[in-house]
């Protein structure tokens, strides 16, 4: 395969898996050299075994940081404080995506920034949705309300109001409340309940202010 033929088979594509390029009638061995020696070259770059993308300028699609930690890591889905900012449920811009994962705890660096996992055992692994992050681009998401949730979950000292004041939490009113309960009740935890008590207290606070204006 030249890089031409490489082109024409994935120029559209925001990253690319291996197994994409052995449809036909390339052999492995040698596709993982050409692959290694175009990495070496600076045309593209290797994400991890088996998942590459195109280096500018050849790269006709960026791919979207949230699409980039889905695919590092599977099963794991986008979710605390980099989900919180995506929704503007916290102020500050969030430069390390934060995943979760039921698989291994870990950190990823690549030349597209640093990546984070963190484990969840299976029953907490849900609260999650495929989102379009950009057009064309798809990305499995906590809701804002199990985001949270996952911050409170993994966080020490979360259900502590110190706590949640620290995290400068803002527009509220974007949270389900129902859907925030529900989902602390899926889980039957003290500390999230009590974290979900605060939360929505001070939500009803916003509300009044909000309508004294």
């Amino acid at each position: 395969m030249t890089f031409e033929q490489l082109l024409r088979i994935v120029g559209d594509e925001p990253l690319f898996e291996t197994g994409l390029l052995l449809a036909g009638e390339e052999d492995p061995a040698t596709l993982r050299v050409q692959l290694s020696r175009w990495v070496k070259a600076g045309k593209l770059f290797r994400l991890r075994r088996g998942l590459y993308m195109l280096a500018p300028p050849y790269q006709g699609v960026a791919p979207h940081p949230f699409l980039v930690a889905n695919r590092l890591v599977r099963p794991s889905y986008v979710s605390l404080e980099a989900a919180l900012a995506y929704y503007g449920l916290i102020p500050e811009a969030v430069y390390t995506v934060t995943s979760v994962t039921t698989g291994r705890p870990g950190r990823r660096e690549t030349p597209l920034g640093v990546f984070t996992y963190r484990h969840v055992r299976s029953p907490f692994f849900f609260g999650y949705r495929l989102e379009e992050v950009v057009p064309g681009q798809r990305a499995f998401l906590a809701s804002p309300e199990k985001a949270l949730l996952d911050v409170v979950y993994l966080q020490p000292e979360s259900d502590l109001e110190a706590y949640l004041e620290e995290l400068r939490l803002q527009n509220l009113e974007r949270l389900d409340p129902q859907r925030l309960r529900h989902l602390a009740e899926r889980i039957d935890s003290a500390k999230l309940r009590r974290a979900v008590d605060i939360i929505l207290t001070r939500r009803e606070r916003e509300e009044e202010a909000y309508e004294l204006l």
